[in-house]
């Protein structure tokens, strides 16, 4: 090993005797050899906010008797091996306060909470591991327990919706700042709505645009970009605008997310989550209340279609968001 390098980091898990099952999967025996040799830990790739596979957001999901036993680092390397946004490792198949402990990795570093994630691992827990219709499926993350509720038709998951922290709204940005960033003219942003930094736990910068021609044309001026974050908690910029593809959906987003090297995310429900409170924040529709269709990833060729409720209640701002997860393959990790 050169100076400077890395000790490589050993990913075996040895059993201990009587504990020679995955705890994912169903509950169905591991075959010994496993476990004498080096820990199976499952995985799962869904697509999540997809009406079809092969669209939406990818996500991969990790699960086996393994899991519980992996470093931070170890974890990160994974996420780095797979290099999708997100890959999430399901801690223990045993709920803990009603929950099952769940942590969220981008290939640079762990997220406290993030949206398609957090379907997409509550999806695979129903699936694979609870093996049941039920009503709900807690998540324990970093942020705090997140719950997300299933819709079924058939006696198959349908729509599953996860309720969001109440919204926290903070500085706001001039229209200049970010018309220079985004390669636009201030003339583009919607004026009747301020740019402001939402957090539903993670924040985002929420950028009001006129039309989908401004939208399909913004492109991140990079220095600027890095340059401004230095100066804001939200990393992340989303922008939308009330024109679509589809004249089915009410909006139309794109959010960059270069701080965590994604260039644009296909489906982002944290930060759909932010702009749905931004949306009753401003009664941006008219009216306290929402219930919108959010298209997403058009411009990737990753379509995504996110549904969003929003209201205000006891003086907060209620944030629902809910969508599609369909499964696409599922190995072993070895």
């Amino acid at each position: 090993m050169g100076i400077g390098e890395a000790e490589p980091l050993d990913l075996r898990y040895q059993a201990e005797p009587g504990n020679e099952k995955s705890f994912c999967g169903g509950g169905q025996d591991a075959h010994p050899d496993h476990f004498t040799r080096e820990i199976i830990m499952n995985f799962y790739i869904v697509d999540v906010f997809a009406e079809s596979k092969y669209a939406g957001n990818q996500l991969a999901v990790f699960c086996g008797a393994g899991v519980a036993e992996l470093s931070e680092a170890q974890m990160l390397m994974i996420a780095r091996e797979i290099n999708y946004s997100e890959t999430t490792f399901i801690r223990s198949n045993q709920p803990r306060e009603g929950g099952y402990d769940v942590r969220i990795f981008t290939p640079k570093k762990e997220l406290p909470f993030a949206g398609h994630p957090t379907l997409g691992t509550a999806f695979v827990l129903q699936q694979e591991i609870i093996n049941k219709p039920v009503e709900q499926v807690i998540l324990n993350l970093a942020v705090g327990q997140i719950p997300v509720t299933f819709n079924y038709q058939n006696q198959v998951a349908d729509v599953l919706w996860m309720r969001q922290k109440s919204p926290r709204f903070g500085q706001f940005l001039s229209a200049e700042t970010l018309a220079n960033i985004l390669n636009l003219e201030v003339n583009e942003i919607d004026d009747r709505f301020r740019i402001q930094e939402v957090s539903t736990g993670v924040p985002f910068i929420i950028v009001p645009l006129k039309t989908l021609a401004s939208l399909k044309k913004a492109q991140v001026k990079l220095d600027e970009y890095f340059e401004l974050i230095e100066t804001t908690e939200a990393k992340d910029i989303l922008i939308f605008c009330p024109e679509t593809y589809s004249d089915i959906n009410d909006l139309n987003v794109r959010v960059f997310a270069n701080s965590l090297g994604i260039p644009e995310d296909p489906a982002t429900g944290s930060a759909n989550g932010c702009l749905a409170g931004y949306l009753v924040n401003y009664a941006y529709f008219g009216k306290d209340a929402i219930d919108v269709k959010v298209e997403q990833g058009y411009e990737i060729d990753r379509p995504s279609l996110l549904l969003l409720k929003s209201q205000r209640k006891d003086g907060q701002i209620e944030v629902l968001v809910g969508g599609k997860v369909v499964m696409v393959a599922k190995g072993e990790f070895v």
